[in-house]
Protein backbone atom coordinates (compact mmCIF):
# COMPACT_ATOMS: atom_id res chain seq x y z
CA UNK A 1 0.00 0.00 0.00
CA UNK A 2 1.49 3.38 -0.57
CA UNK A 3 2.30 5.91 1.47
CA UNK A 4 3.91 9.11 1.70
CA UNK A 5 6.79 9.76 4.49
CA UNK A 6 6.16 11.97 6.89
CA UNK A 7 7.33 16.09 6.61
CA UNK A 8 7.72 15.73 10.45
CA UNK A 9 9.03 13.32 12.71
CA UNK A 10 8.68 13.64 16.97
CA UNK A 11 12.55 13.44 17.93
CA UNK A 12 13.53 10.81 20.94
CA UNK A 13 15.69 13.17 23.31
CA UNK A 14 17.94 10.10 23.93
CA UNK A 15 18.04 8.46 20.36
CA UNK A 16 18.29 11.96 18.42
CA UNK A 17 21.87 12.34 17.59
CA UNK A 18 22.42 15.78 17.40
CA UNK A 19 21.74 15.90 21.25
CA UNK A 20 24.87 13.45 21.33
CA UNK A 21 27.04 16.51 20.05
CA UNK A 22 28.36 19.68 22.22
CA UNK A 23 30.71 22.40 20.62
CA UNK A 24 32.61 22.69 16.96
CA UNK A 25 30.82 18.69 16.40
CA UNK A 26 27.06 20.29 16.94
CA UNK A 27 28.16 23.16 14.67
CA UNK A 28 29.62 20.63 12.09
CA UNK A 29 26.64 19.30 12.50
CA UNK A 30 24.41 21.30 12.07
CA UNK A 31 25.61 23.89 9.73
CA UNK A 32 23.04 24.88 7.17
CA UNK A 33 25.84 24.76 4.04
CA UNK A 34 27.56 21.12 5.05
CA UNK A 35 26.92 18.82 2.64
CA UNK A 36 24.78 16.42 4.21
CA UNK A 37 22.30 18.62 5.24
CA UNK A 38 22.22 20.65 1.79
CA UNK A 39 21.59 17.06 -0.09
CA UNK A 40 18.84 16.64 2.73
CA UNK A 41 17.22 20.33 1.23
CA UNK A 42 18.32 20.03 -2.44
CA UNK A 43 17.54 16.29 -3.09
CA UNK A 44 15.56 14.03 -0.40
CA UNK A 45 13.14 16.54 0.44
CA UNK A 46 12.48 17.52 -3.39
CA UNK A 47 11.95 13.85 -4.64
CA UNK A 48 7.89 13.65 -5.52
CA UNK A 49 6.68 10.29 -4.29
CA UNK A 50 3.37 10.29 -5.69
CA UNK A 51 5.05 10.13 -9.30
CA UNK A 52 5.75 6.29 -8.04
CA UNK A 53 1.82 5.57 -6.25
CA UNK A 54 1.30 3.50 -9.52
CA UNK A 55 4.11 1.03 -8.32
CA UNK A 56 1.89 -0.04 -5.30
CA UNK A 57 -1.63 -1.22 -4.13
CA UNK A 58 -3.99 2.15 -3.22
CA UNK A 59 -5.71 -0.07 -0.21
CA UNK A 60 -3.99 -3.29 0.10
CA UNK A 61 -1.03 -4.62 1.74
CA UNK A 62 1.70 -3.27 4.48
CA UNK A 63 2.64 0.13 3.80
CA UNK A 64 5.45 0.82 1.40
CA UNK A 65 9.58 1.87 2.72
CA UNK A 66 10.27 5.50 2.61
CA UNK A 67 10.22 6.38 -1.43
CA UNK A 68 12.33 9.52 -0.34
CA UNK A 69 15.04 7.92 1.40
CA UNK A 70 15.49 4.99 -1.74
CA UNK A 71 15.89 6.92 -4.24
CA UNK A 72 17.99 9.09 -2.70
CA UNK A 73 20.09 6.11 -1.36
CA UNK A 74 20.26 5.32 -5.52
CA UNK A 75 21.68 8.95 -5.78
CA UNK A 76 24.48 8.61 -2.60
CA UNK A 77 25.37 5.34 -4.40
CA UNK A 78 26.20 6.59 -7.95
CA UNK A 79 27.55 10.32 -6.65
CA UNK A 80 29.83 8.47 -4.58
CA UNK A 81 31.14 5.60 -6.92
CA UNK A 82 30.06 2.93 -4.02
CA UNK A 83 29.04 -0.26 -4.29
CA UNK A 84 25.80 -1.66 -3.26
CA UNK A 85 27.24 -3.04 0.00
CA UNK A 86 29.23 0.31 0.90
CA UNK A 87 26.03 2.09 0.31
CA UNK A 88 23.91 0.30 2.36
CA UNK A 89 27.28 0.25 5.13
CA UNK A 90 27.60 3.90 4.84
CA UNK A 91 23.39 4.27 5.51
CA UNK A 92 23.51 2.46 8.58
CA UNK A 93 26.81 3.76 10.43
CA UNK A 94 27.64 7.08 8.55
CA UNK A 95 25.94 10.18 10.69
CA UNK A 96 26.44 12.68 8.26
CA UNK A 97 24.69 10.08 5.50
CA UNK A 98 22.10 9.10 7.45
CA UNK A 99 20.95 12.96 8.34
CA UNK A 100 21.15 13.57 4.42
CA UNK A 101 18.38 11.17 4.22
CA UNK A 102 16.36 12.39 6.77
CA UNK A 103 16.92 9.46 9.59
CA UNK A 104 17.83 11.65 12.67
CA UNK A 105 16.95 9.45 14.81
CA UNK A 106 19.24 5.97 16.03
CA UNK A 107 16.71 4.01 16.05
CA UNK A 108 15.48 4.87 12.56
CA UNK A 109 16.02 1.92 10.47
CA UNK A 110 17.51 2.42 6.91
CA UNK A 111 15.71 0.89 4.20
CA UNK A 112 16.81 -3.33 3.33
CA UNK A 113 18.57 -4.51 0.63
CA UNK A 114 15.28 -6.38 -0.26
CA UNK A 115 13.38 -3.27 -0.45
CA UNK A 116 16.05 -1.21 -2.41
CA UNK A 117 16.17 -4.04 -5.23
CA UNK A 118 11.99 -4.83 -5.35
CA UNK A 119 11.65 -1.20 -6.16
CA UNK A 120 14.60 -0.78 -9.14
CA UNK A 121 12.47 -3.94 -10.18
CA UNK A 122 9.06 -2.43 -10.00
CA UNK A 123 10.42 0.85 -11.71
CA UNK A 124 11.99 -1.16 -14.35
CA UNK A 125 8.51 -3.43 -14.78
CA UNK A 126 6.46 -0.05 -14.94
CA UNK A 127 8.80 1.14 -17.58
CA UNK A 128 8.20 -1.77 -19.94
CA UNK A 129 4.51 -1.88 -19.11
CA UNK A 130 3.83 1.90 -19.84
CA UNK A 131 6.92 3.37 -21.51
CA UNK A 132 7.53 5.85 -18.40
CA UNK A 133 10.47 6.34 -17.11
CA UNK A 134 10.42 7.12 -13.37
CA UNK A 135 14.15 8.27 -13.24
CA UNK A 136 13.78 10.35 -16.23
CA UNK A 137 10.63 12.37 -14.31
CA UNK A 138 12.23 12.54 -11.32
CA UNK A 139 15.15 14.18 -13.27
CA UNK A 140 12.90 16.60 -14.37
CA UNK A 141 10.91 17.31 -11.24
CA UNK A 142 13.98 18.11 -9.05
CA UNK A 143 16.25 19.73 -11.67
CA UNK A 144 12.78 22.45 -12.46
CA UNK A 145 12.69 22.84 -8.68
CA UNK A 146 16.60 24.24 -8.56
CA UNK A 147 16.63 25.89 -11.44
CA UNK A 148 13.43 28.18 -10.53
CA UNK A 149 14.72 28.57 -7.01
CA UNK A 150 18.46 29.67 -7.99
CA UNK A 151 16.81 31.86 -10.67
CA UNK A 152 19.07 29.49 -13.30
CA UNK A 153 19.37 31.20 -16.48
CA UNK A 154 18.70 29.06 -19.80
CA UNK A 155 19.15 31.92 -23.09
CA UNK A 156 22.13 30.03 -23.62
CA UNK A 157 22.96 25.78 -23.67
CA UNK A 158 25.78 23.58 -24.64
CA UNK A 159 25.92 19.65 -25.36
CA UNK A 160 28.26 16.88 -25.65
CA UNK A 161 27.67 13.31 -25.80
CA UNK A 162 30.39 10.62 -24.03
CA UNK A 163 30.64 6.98 -25.37
CA UNK A 164 30.97 4.53 -22.66
CA UNK A 165 31.57 0.88 -22.50
CA UNK A 166 29.85 -1.75 -21.91
CA UNK A 167 30.99 -4.48 -19.03
CA UNK A 168 31.24 -7.46 -21.56
CA UNK A 169 33.75 -9.26 -23.22
CA UNK A 170 34.81 -8.49 -26.75
CA UNK A 171 33.21 -11.53 -28.28
CA UNK A 172 34.23 -12.40 -32.33
CA UNK A 173 31.70 -13.20 -34.63
CA UNK A 174 31.79 -16.78 -34.25
CA UNK A 175 32.40 -16.22 -29.89
CA UNK A 176 28.69 -14.34 -30.15
CA UNK A 177 26.87 -17.13 -31.89
CA UNK A 178 28.24 -19.62 -29.81
CA UNK A 179 28.14 -18.19 -26.91
CA UNK A 180 24.47 -17.44 -27.46
CA UNK A 181 23.66 -21.01 -27.79
CA UNK A 182 25.26 -22.01 -24.81
CA UNK A 183 23.09 -19.25 -22.94
CA UNK A 184 19.83 -20.76 -24.63
CA UNK A 185 20.84 -24.38 -23.89
CA UNK A 186 21.99 -23.57 -20.06
CA UNK A 187 18.13 -23.73 -18.95
CA UNK A 188 16.96 -26.26 -22.03
CA UNK A 189 19.45 -28.35 -22.52
CA UNK A 190 17.51 -31.47 -21.94
CA UNK A 191 14.10 -30.46 -23.79
CA UNK A 192 16.05 -29.59 -26.68
CA UNK A 193 18.26 -33.28 -26.97
CA UNK A 194 15.53 -35.14 -26.17
CA UNK A 195 13.70 -33.82 -29.75
CA UNK A 196 16.93 -33.95 -31.64
CA UNK A 197 18.69 -37.11 -34.05
CA UNK A 198 21.29 -39.32 -32.36
CA UNK A 199 23.70 -36.77 -35.01
CA UNK A 200 22.19 -33.53 -34.42
CA UNK A 201 22.73 -34.92 -30.21
CA UNK A 202 26.41 -35.63 -31.17
CA UNK A 203 27.48 -32.42 -33.27
CA UNK A 204 25.36 -30.23 -30.60
CA UNK A 205 27.36 -31.93 -27.48
CA UNK A 206 30.72 -31.05 -29.41
CA UNK A 207 29.84 -27.70 -29.50
CA UNK A 208 28.84 -27.37 -25.78
CA UNK A 209 31.89 -28.83 -24.64
CA UNK A 210 34.18 -26.29 -26.89
CA UNK A 211 35.55 -23.55 -25.78
CA UNK A 212 34.88 -20.77 -28.30
CA UNK A 213 37.60 -18.62 -27.32
CA UNK A 214 40.44 -21.47 -27.60
CA UNK A 215 38.61 -22.52 -31.14
CA UNK A 216 38.91 -19.17 -33.19
CA UNK A 217 42.72 -19.02 -32.19
CA UNK A 218 43.27 -22.74 -33.40
CA UNK A 219 41.34 -22.84 -36.66
CA UNK A 220 41.65 -20.82 -40.07
CA UNK A 221 39.35 -18.41 -41.49
CA UNK A 222 38.01 -21.58 -43.73
CA UNK A 223 37.62 -23.83 -41.10
CA UNK A 224 35.94 -20.64 -38.89
CA UNK A 225 33.56 -20.52 -42.05
CA UNK A 226 32.34 -24.05 -41.96
CA UNK A 227 31.48 -24.00 -38.27
CA UNK A 228 29.60 -21.14 -38.56
CA UNK A 229 27.31 -22.76 -41.19
CA UNK A 230 27.18 -25.74 -38.71
CA UNK A 231 26.15 -23.98 -36.04
CA UNK A 232 23.64 -21.96 -37.89
CA UNK A 233 22.33 -24.94 -39.41
CA UNK A 234 21.66 -26.17 -35.64
CA UNK A 235 20.84 -23.16 -34.13
CA UNK A 236 17.69 -23.07 -37.03
CA UNK A 237 16.89 -26.64 -36.23
CA UNK A 238 16.43 -25.67 -32.76
CA UNK A 239 14.54 -22.52 -33.10
CA UNK A 240 12.18 -24.66 -35.01
CA UNK A 241 11.47 -26.61 -31.84
CA UNK A 242 10.26 -23.29 -29.94
CA UNK A 243 11.37 -24.59 -26.63
CA UNK A 244 10.42 -21.84 -23.83
CA UNK A 245 10.06 -19.66 -26.60
CA UNK A 246 8.71 -16.78 -24.39
CA UNK A 247 12.29 -16.24 -22.43
CA UNK A 248 14.23 -13.73 -23.21
CA UNK A 249 17.35 -16.31 -24.25
CA UNK A 250 15.05 -17.73 -26.97
CA UNK A 251 14.39 -13.88 -28.05
CA UNK A 252 18.32 -13.35 -28.06
CA UNK A 253 18.52 -16.65 -30.34
CA UNK A 254 16.25 -15.89 -32.40
CA UNK A 255 17.44 -11.93 -33.30
CA UNK A 256 21.38 -13.09 -33.34
CA UNK A 257 20.58 -15.71 -35.65
CA UNK A 258 18.39 -13.77 -37.86
CA UNK A 259 21.39 -11.07 -38.01
CA UNK A 260 24.18 -13.31 -38.94
CA UNK A 261 22.51 -16.14 -41.06
CA UNK A 262 20.64 -15.73 -44.44
CA UNK A 263 17.81 -18.68 -44.82
CA UNK A 264 16.39 -18.90 -48.67
CA UNK A 265 13.10 -20.04 -49.23
CA UNK A 266 14.14 -23.46 -49.96
CA UNK A 267 15.09 -23.47 -45.81
CA UNK A 268 19.27 -23.20 -46.77
CA UNK A 269 20.75 -22.00 -44.06
CA UNK A 270 23.79 -19.85 -44.99
CA UNK A 271 26.19 -16.93 -43.47
CA UNK A 272 26.08 -13.92 -44.08
CA UNK A 273 29.15 -11.73 -45.37
CA UNK A 274 30.90 -9.31 -43.53
CA UNK A 275 29.44 -6.15 -45.10
CA UNK A 276 25.40 -7.61 -44.59
CA UNK A 277 26.01 -6.69 -40.85
CA UNK A 278 25.26 -3.97 -38.66
CA UNK A 279 26.60 -2.17 -35.99
CA UNK A 280 23.06 -2.30 -34.89
CA UNK A 281 23.58 -6.36 -34.15
CA UNK A 282 23.60 -7.72 -30.84
CA UNK A 283 27.28 -7.37 -29.23
CA UNK A 284 26.60 -9.88 -26.54
CA UNK A 285 24.11 -12.37 -25.48
CA UNK A 286 24.50 -10.64 -21.92
CA UNK A 287 23.32 -7.38 -22.93
CA UNK A 288 21.57 -6.89 -26.27
CA UNK A 289 20.85 -3.23 -26.29
CA UNK A 290 24.12 -2.23 -26.63
CA UNK A 291 25.55 -1.69 -30.08
CA UNK A 292 28.94 -0.94 -31.70
CA UNK A 293 30.73 2.44 -32.76
CA UNK A 294 34.12 3.44 -33.96
CA UNK A 295 34.46 7.29 -33.13
CA UNK A 296 37.86 8.97 -33.07
CA UNK A 297 39.77 5.21 -34.48
CA UNK A 298 38.73 4.18 -31.21
CA UNK A 299 35.82 1.59 -30.88
CA UNK A 300 33.31 1.20 -28.28
CA UNK A 301 30.54 -1.21 -28.47
CA UNK A 302 28.21 0.25 -25.58
CA UNK A 303 26.11 3.45 -25.05
CA UNK A 304 26.52 7.22 -25.93
CA UNK A 305 25.23 9.55 -23.13
CA UNK A 306 24.05 12.80 -24.28
CA UNK A 307 24.34 16.03 -22.17
CA UNK A 308 22.64 19.36 -22.14
CA UNK A 309 23.98 22.16 -19.60
CA UNK A 310 23.19 25.79 -19.43
CA UNK A 311 25.98 27.93 -19.90
CA UNK A 312 24.85 31.46 -19.32
CA UNK A 313 28.12 34.09 -18.27
CA UNK A 314 26.84 34.79 -14.91
CA UNK A 315 25.24 32.78 -11.89
CA UNK A 316 24.55 29.03 -11.60
CA UNK A 317 24.87 26.27 -14.16
CA UNK A 318 22.66 23.12 -14.11
CA UNK A 319 22.62 20.22 -16.49
CA UNK A 320 19.05 19.76 -17.76
CA UNK A 321 19.06 17.26 -19.89
CA UNK A 322 20.39 13.85 -19.90
CA UNK A 323 19.97 11.03 -22.67
CA UNK A 324 21.18 7.43 -22.90
CA UNK A 325 21.13 5.53 -25.89
CA UNK A 326 23.39 2.33 -27.97
CA UNK A 327 26.51 3.82 -29.54
CA UNK A 328 25.34 3.72 -32.70
CA UNK A 329 22.94 6.79 -31.97
CA UNK A 330 23.99 9.59 -34.12
CA UNK A 331 25.06 12.81 -31.72
CA UNK A 332 23.02 14.71 -34.00
CA UNK A 333 19.64 13.18 -33.28
CA UNK A 334 20.16 13.91 -29.36
CA UNK A 335 19.68 17.79 -30.13
CA UNK A 336 15.97 18.05 -30.84
CA UNK A 337 15.18 16.23 -27.52
CA UNK A 338 17.80 17.39 -25.10
CA UNK A 339 16.53 21.56 -26.52
CA UNK A 340 13.12 20.34 -25.67
CA UNK A 341 13.57 18.74 -22.17
CA UNK A 342 15.62 21.49 -21.77
CA UNK A 343 12.81 24.35 -22.24
CA UNK A 344 10.63 21.97 -20.47
CA UNK A 345 12.35 22.73 -17.04
CA UNK A 346 13.85 26.83 -18.03
CA UNK A 347 12.04 29.78 -17.35
CA UNK A 348 13.79 31.62 -20.29
CA UNK A 349 13.19 31.17 -24.13
CA UNK A 350 16.66 29.32 -25.35
CA UNK A 351 18.82 31.72 -27.87
CA UNK A 352 21.96 30.26 -27.53
CA UNK A 353 23.04 26.36 -28.31
CA UNK A 354 26.66 25.75 -28.74
CA UNK A 355 27.77 22.24 -29.61
CA UNK A 356 30.44 20.57 -31.69
CA UNK A 357 30.27 19.67 -35.53
CA UNK A 358 28.88 16.46 -34.75
CA UNK A 359 25.58 17.79 -34.22
CA UNK A 360 25.56 19.39 -37.49
CA UNK A 361 22.57 18.62 -39.47
CA UNK A 362 20.08 19.91 -41.79
CA UNK A 363 17.21 19.18 -39.66
CA UNK A 364 18.87 20.71 -36.72
CA UNK A 365 19.81 23.67 -38.71
CA UNK A 366 15.90 24.44 -39.47
CA UNK A 367 14.36 23.71 -36.40
CA UNK A 368 17.14 26.49 -34.94
CA UNK A 369 15.42 28.62 -37.56
CA UNK A 370 12.37 28.02 -36.69
CA UNK A 371 12.78 28.45 -32.98
CA UNK A 372 15.05 31.76 -33.84
CA UNK A 373 17.60 29.79 -31.97
CA UNK A 374 21.54 30.74 -32.88
CA UNK A 375 22.94 27.59 -33.45
CA UNK A 376 26.89 27.77 -32.31
CA UNK A 377 28.55 24.86 -34.00
CA UNK A 378 32.63 24.60 -32.91
CA UNK A 379 33.58 22.42 -35.84
CA UNK A 380 32.72 21.02 -38.73
CA UNK A 381 32.67 17.33 -40.02
CA UNK A 382 34.35 15.85 -42.85
CA UNK A 383 37.22 17.52 -45.33
CA UNK A 384 36.82 21.12 -46.49
CA UNK A 385 36.35 20.96 -50.23
CA UNK A 386 38.25 21.73 -53.27
CA UNK A 387 35.96 25.45 -54.45
CA UNK A 388 34.40 27.98 -52.69
CA UNK A 389 31.65 29.70 -53.65
CA UNK A 390 29.87 32.90 -53.54
CA UNK A 391 26.83 34.47 -54.34
CA UNK A 392 27.46 37.54 -55.98
CA UNK A 393 24.32 39.52 -58.19
CA UNK A 394 21.80 36.11 -57.21
CA UNK A 395 25.12 34.68 -59.53
CA UNK A 396 26.80 31.94 -57.89
CA UNK A 397 30.54 32.02 -58.35
CA UNK A 398 33.07 28.79 -58.01
CA UNK A 399 36.57 29.79 -56.94
CA UNK A 400 38.96 26.64 -57.63
CA UNK A 401 41.67 26.96 -54.82
CA UNK A 402 44.01 24.58 -56.65
CA UNK A 403 44.40 26.50 -59.52
CA UNK A 404 42.88 29.91 -58.34
CA UNK A 405 40.51 29.95 -61.52
CA UNK A 406 36.36 31.96 -61.02
CA UNK A 407 33.74 30.38 -62.48
CA UNK A 408 30.12 31.10 -62.70
CA UNK A 409 27.89 28.44 -62.04
CA UNK A 410 25.01 27.79 -64.60
CA UNK A 411 22.03 26.68 -63.16
CA UNK A 412 20.26 23.35 -64.55
CA UNK A 413 17.52 21.21 -63.45
CA UNK A 414 16.95 19.72 -60.03
CA UNK A 415 18.41 22.64 -58.40
CA UNK A 416 21.74 22.31 -59.15
CA UNK A 417 24.65 24.31 -60.64
CA UNK A 418 27.50 23.42 -62.78
CA UNK A 419 30.82 24.09 -63.83
CA UNK A 420 32.89 22.52 -66.75
CA UNK A 421 36.46 21.22 -65.47
CA UNK A 422 39.07 19.61 -66.98
CA UNK A 423 37.40 16.42 -66.64
CA UNK A 424 33.78 17.51 -67.32
CA UNK A 425 30.66 19.08 -65.60
CA UNK A 426 30.99 18.99 -61.87
CA UNK A 427 27.46 19.69 -60.00
CA UNK A 428 26.58 21.47 -56.76
CA UNK A 429 23.67 20.52 -54.76
CA UNK A 430 21.48 23.04 -52.43
CA UNK A 431 22.86 21.07 -49.80
CA UNK A 432 26.79 21.45 -50.72
CA UNK A 433 26.07 25.02 -51.02
CA UNK A 434 24.38 25.22 -47.49
CA UNK A 435 27.29 23.51 -46.01
CA UNK A 436 29.40 25.18 -47.59
CA UNK A 437 27.44 28.56 -45.93
CA UNK A 438 27.80 27.01 -42.77
CA UNK A 439 31.23 25.84 -42.88
CA UNK A 440 32.40 29.63 -43.30
CA UNK A 441 30.22 30.92 -40.47
CA UNK A 442 31.57 28.34 -38.18
CA UNK A 443 35.13 29.54 -39.37
CA UNK A 444 34.38 32.94 -38.37
CA UNK A 445 32.70 32.81 -34.84
CA UNK A 446 34.61 34.93 -32.26
CA UNK A 447 36.72 32.93 -30.24
CA UNK A 448 34.50 34.00 -26.97
CA UNK A 449 31.92 32.16 -28.00
CA UNK A 450 33.69 29.28 -29.64
CA UNK A 451 35.20 29.30 -25.82
CA UNK A 452 31.36 28.69 -24.70
CA UNK A 453 30.78 25.14 -25.32
CA UNK A 454 34.59 24.20 -24.12
CA UNK A 455 33.68 23.83 -20.26
CA UNK A 456 30.66 20.97 -20.89
CA UNK A 457 34.04 18.50 -21.20
CA UNK A 458 34.72 19.14 -17.68
CA UNK A 459 30.76 18.21 -17.10
CA UNK A 460 31.62 15.06 -19.37
CA UNK A 461 34.30 14.06 -17.12
CA UNK A 462 32.54 14.57 -13.80
CA UNK A 463 29.93 12.27 -15.35
CA UNK A 464 32.24 9.51 -16.14
CA UNK A 465 34.77 10.10 -13.05
CA UNK A 466 34.17 6.43 -11.50
CA UNK A 467 34.21 4.75 -14.03
CA UNK A 468 36.90 2.22 -14.73
CA UNK A 469 38.49 2.70 -18.74
CA UNK A 470 35.03 4.13 -19.46
CA UNK A 471 33.39 1.18 -19.06
CA UNK A 472 29.80 0.85 -17.07
CA UNK A 473 29.37 -0.72 -14.55
CA UNK A 474 25.77 -2.28 -15.59
CA UNK A 475 23.98 -4.09 -18.66
CA UNK A 476 21.08 -2.96 -20.44
CA UNK A 477 19.77 0.56 -21.57
CA UNK A 478 17.70 1.10 -18.62
CA UNK A 479 20.36 0.66 -15.99
CA UNK A 480 22.54 2.55 -17.79
CA UNK A 481 19.99 5.24 -18.01
CA UNK A 482 19.27 5.14 -14.25
CA UNK A 483 22.25 5.29 -13.56
CA UNK A 484 23.46 8.78 -15.81
CA UNK A 485 20.24 10.95 -14.36
CA UNK A 486 21.15 9.81 -10.43
CA UNK A 487 24.70 11.13 -11.64
CA UNK A 488 24.21 14.02 -13.35
CA UNK A 489 21.52 14.49 -10.00
CA UNK A 490 24.42 14.12 -7.81
CA UNK A 491 26.75 16.96 -9.81
CA UNK A 492 23.83 19.95 -10.16
CA UNK A 493 23.88 19.16 -6.37
CA UNK A 494 27.65 19.69 -5.71
CA UNK A 495 27.32 23.19 -8.09
CA UNK A 496 24.36 24.11 -5.76
CA UNK A 497 26.61 23.21 -2.69
CA UNK A 498 29.61 24.92 -3.99
CA UNK A 499 27.37 28.25 -5.18
CA UNK A 500 25.95 28.66 -1.71
CA UNK A 501 28.62 28.56 -0.41
CA UNK A 502 30.74 30.94 -2.58
CA UNK A 503 27.49 33.13 -1.59
CA UNK A 504 27.19 32.88 1.74
CA UNK A 505 30.93 34.22 2.05
CA UNK A 506 30.71 36.81 -0.65
CA UNK A 507 27.60 37.50 2.02
CA UNK A 508 30.02 37.35 5.23
CA UNK A 509 32.60 39.70 3.57
CA UNK A 510 30.07 42.07 2.79
CA UNK A 511 28.98 41.92 6.63
CA UNK A 512 32.44 42.27 7.54
CA UNK A 513 33.19 44.92 5.70
CA UNK A 514 30.14 47.02 6.60
CA UNK A 515 30.96 46.41 10.44
CA UNK A 516 34.53 47.36 10.16
CA UNK A 517 33.20 50.84 8.09
CA UNK A 518 30.49 51.30 11.12
CA UNK A 519 33.30 50.48 13.69
CA UNK A 520 36.13 53.36 12.18
CA UNK A 521 33.21 55.83 11.71
CA UNK A 522 32.08 55.26 15.53
CA UNK A 523 35.84 55.83 15.96
CA UNK A 524 36.06 59.24 14.28
CA UNK A 525 33.15 60.20 15.81
CA UNK A 526 34.71 59.86 19.40
CA UNK A 527 37.64 61.57 18.68
CA UNK A 528 36.25 64.12 16.87
CA UNK A 529 34.12 64.92 19.77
Amino acid sequence: MFRKTPTYKQLDLQTAVSQHFSGITYQLFSDSQAWHNQFFKQITQKIDETMFSELFSQDMGAPNASIRQLMAMMILKEGHGWSDEQLFENCRFNLLVRKSLGLYDLKEATPSESTYYLLRKHILEYKKKSNVDLFEKLFQSITKEQIAEFNVSGKSVRMDSKLIGSNIASYSRYELIHKTLCLYLKYNETEVLSLLTPAEQAQLKVFLFEDSSKTIYRSTRDEIQNKLKELGILIFKIIQLKINEKNDNFRILQQVFSEQFNLQDNQQVSVKVKEELSAQNVQSPHDTECTYRKKNNESTKGYSHNLTETCDDEGLKLITDIQTQPASFADNNFMEKGIENTQNLVQEKIENIHADGAYNSLENQENAKKNHENLYLTGFQGTEGRYDLSTLAEKLQITDKQTGEILTAVATKGDKYRINTAKGYRYFTEKEIEKFHVRKQIEQLPQSIKNKRNNVEATIYQLAYYLRKDKTRYRGKFQNTSWAKCRCLWINFVRIENYCREIQGEVTNAVKYYLHLLVLNFLNFKFQN
